[in-house]
């Protein structure tokens, strides 16, 4: 335990800023965890809604020091790829189904002999 008042006094406030730290930092991950799930369940109305909540609590916590500005970068940018990833290949999947469905087999033209010329020397 300290014994001076200055370094009781950085106990306390070092103590108040870890608590906040986790709570900043708890919140972050959960909402990151959150909007995972929703990409892995293919929900990506839901997960577009979230991000802007994402985002936020990403910033903040860059914000206050509890992460650094790179790390909320990376964060961000691959949450942000993994969501267009889903978006993108629900897209393509619709493309093909919809041409399955609507485009049918041509059928093949009969093939005629070529003709031939002779050439003379």
């Amino acid at each position: 335990m300290p014994q001076k008042q200055s370094a009781k006094k950085a106990l306390r406030q070092s103590e108040k800023h870890r608590l906040l730290n986790n709570r900043y930092k708890k919140k972050m991950r959960s909402l990151i965890k959150e909007l995972r799930l929703l990409i892995k369940k293919g929900k990506n109305t839901e997960a577009k809604k979230i991000l802007p909540q994402v985002y936020k609590a990403i910033d903040k916590t860059a914000k206050k020091g509890i992460i650094k500005k790179g790390n909320a970068s990376r964060k961000k940018s691959r949450l942000t790829k993994a969501i267009n990833k889903i978006i993108t290949s629900n897209v393509v999947e619709a493309k093909k189904a919809k041409t399955k469905k609507s485009v049918q087999p041509k059928a093949k033209k009969a093939k005629l002999p070529k003709a031939t010329k002779k050439v003379k020397k």
